[in-house]
């Protein structure tokens, strides 16, 4: 039977929908799950939580809980790992990514993927991520690491050029991307068949049918008719201007460009609809909910769960009976994107089977879609090799060329404001000289 570690499993709700989706395999039943948090209370309720699961389900999983010291212990043995850790938790670090940046004019929406939230969230998660790598590599060597934690890129790829351990990327904007957009367009989501690929939250729908009918052609129509536009309006900014439309919803996407959120044009804001500190609001209603929602979803009453369309489950059962399952993931770049940088992550669909996870081919992106991704990639690249090497030089490039903070502030308020975060982010980062 195959063993299943759950890194971050504090994270109830969400380990739940992996899990229970896991509990629905017929392959996997049987299975040992290991569920690995720094947190004793969170982690003792996603225990009760999945041994619910597991009577109700009668999957006939055994399950063992572990705090973060023994992970060595949780991992021996493993098939396969599933991260999902957010180091630094909502208070106090995000609220440090929002906050300080505020004192310079720099403001976000969600911060976790690209822009100065994301840099200073791949550097704090990063070194901690390493540290389990290098566990698994000696207790697991041949264990698949299934990354859900953001930033997607950035982690993924770090793990990928500085470990040995066999690692994918998961994201859920390249599985809704095309049904969500037809959908909000009042156009039919069935039978439909697409192509994506770029980068992770910036992956470019480059192809999408129905029936063997092009979409895009009254897919771009509709976008800019007056009852759809303010219903993703900076993708559908994106689409208009550059052709393509992209995975990642319009609050993500406008802070990955330059053009949407700036403190000398706030009209911007209203014209495109984009939720400042949208995450910490995110946050703060989950805490509420969370509240609210943990007798349940801890205590003794039957819990149920309907297998979700999460990639995780469905890879598990295709490397254990041989597949084949196609999904979008995130990768090193060894020439499947072109007109990418070698080695830099890339998402495109995979390939889960016996041999684990096989990326493919993509070729070039349209010019102007690869032009964009390289302006994250740039940003991508110099926070792994920060992390890599502990040159602060490299947290101020990697900021200066970020494309929202180089939009808004000048080389000296850049660095000034690294300067307070790292100070902030005291004991949460490692030195930096």
């Amino acid at each position: 039977m195959a063993k299943i570690c759950f890194i971050g499993a504090g994270s109830t709700v969400f380990a739940k929908n992996v899990l229970g989706d896991c509990m629905h395999v017929a392959s996997l039943r049987g299975s040992h799950i290991a569920l690995v948090d720094v947190d004793p209370v969170r982690l003792g309720d996603s225990e009760a939580m999945v041994n619910n699961l597991n009577r109700t389900l009668g999957a006939g999983m055994t399950v063992e809980t572990f705090l973060a010291e023994d992970a060595k212990k949780a991992f021996s043995g493993a098939d396969y790992a599933v991260n999902a850790i957010q180091v630094g938790g909502y208070r106090p670090c995000t609220v440090t990514d929002f906050e300080i940046p505020k004192n310079y004019g720099l403001r976000q929406t969600i911060g976790d993927t690209l822009g100065i939230g994301g840099i200073f969230r791949a550097l704090r998660t990063i070194p901690i991520l390493f540290d389990y790598c290098r566990i698994l590599e000696t207790v697991a060597p041949g264990v698949l690491l299934l990354n859900y934690t953001n930033p997607m890129a950035m982690l993924t790829g770090a793990v990928l050029k500085a470990t040995g351990v066999r690692t994918v990327g998961l994201c859920h904007s390249v599985q809704t991307c095309a049904p969500y957009l037809c959908a909000e367009l009042d156009l039919p989501a069935d039978q439909l068949r697409w192509k994506i690929a770029g980068i992770n939250h910036q992956g470019w729908l480059l192809e999408l049918s129905r029936k063997g009918e092009d979409l895009y052609p009254e897919i771009k129509r509709r976008a800019q008719l007056p009852e759809y536009i303010h219903r993703d309006t900076v993708r559908f900014e994106i689409m208009k201007r550059f052709g393509y439309y992209v995975t990642e919803s319009s609050e993500h996407s406008s802070e990955y460009v330059p053009w949407f959120i700036k403190e000398r044009a706030p009209e911007l804001i209203e014209q495109f609809h984009i939720p400042l500190d949208e995450y910490p609001r995110r946050c703060e209603e989950q805490i509420k909910g969370w509240a609210g929602m943990r007798a349940e979803m801890t205590g003794d009453s039957p819990l149920s769960h309907a297998r979700t369309g999460e990639y995780a489950s469905h890879i598990i059962d295709a490397v254990e009976t041989g597949g084949p399952y196609t999904f979008g993931g995130n990768v090193l770049n060894t020439g499947l994107i072109t007109n990418l940088p070698p080695r830099a992550c890339v998402e495109v669909n995979c390939v889960a089977d016996r041999n684990g996870v096989t990326p493919t081919h993509v070729g070039d992106l349209p010019t102007q879609c690869a032009a964009l991704n390289r302006t994250n990639i740039n940003v991508q690249e110099l926070v792994i090799e920060a992390a890599l090497t502990g040159r602060r030089d490299h947290i101020y490039q990697a900021a200066m060329l970020d494309p929202h903070t180089a939009a808004e502030l000048t080389i000296d308020e850049i660095v000034g404001l690294c300067d307070d975060l790292i100070e902030a982010h005291h004991g949460w980062l490692p030195e930096y000289k």
